[in-house]
């Protein structure tokens, strides 16, 4: 499973959805980043694939940051997916 974590202006809680597929998960990522890289700010609409009821409508302009990493890489003692001062 892998997760495409989404950081938003003004709010200390990032948004996720799933994938099953890594091919899956990096096409919302690309979907995400490109609307980043517009510069004209539009609704994305995500959705999760493991609870497909859930969904999200993102306005572009607030999105800050994406990133996809495996849910196994966060097994006990793991570090956060992402990047840290802390190496």
């Amino acid at each position: 499973m892998f997760v495409i974590e989404v950081s938003l202006k003004l709010s200390a809680m990032p948004v996720s959805v799933q994938r099953k597929e890594l091919e899956a998960a990096m096409a919302v990522y690309g979907e995400v980043k490109g609307a980043m890289e517009s510069g004209h700010p539009r609704l994305l609409e995500l959705s999760c694939e493991k609870a497909e009821e859930k969904r999200v409508s993102l306005l572009s302009s607030e999105v800050l940051a994406v990133q996809v990493y495996e849910k196994s890489a966060m097994g006990a003692g793991a570090k956060r997916p992402g990047f840290s001062i802390d190496g």
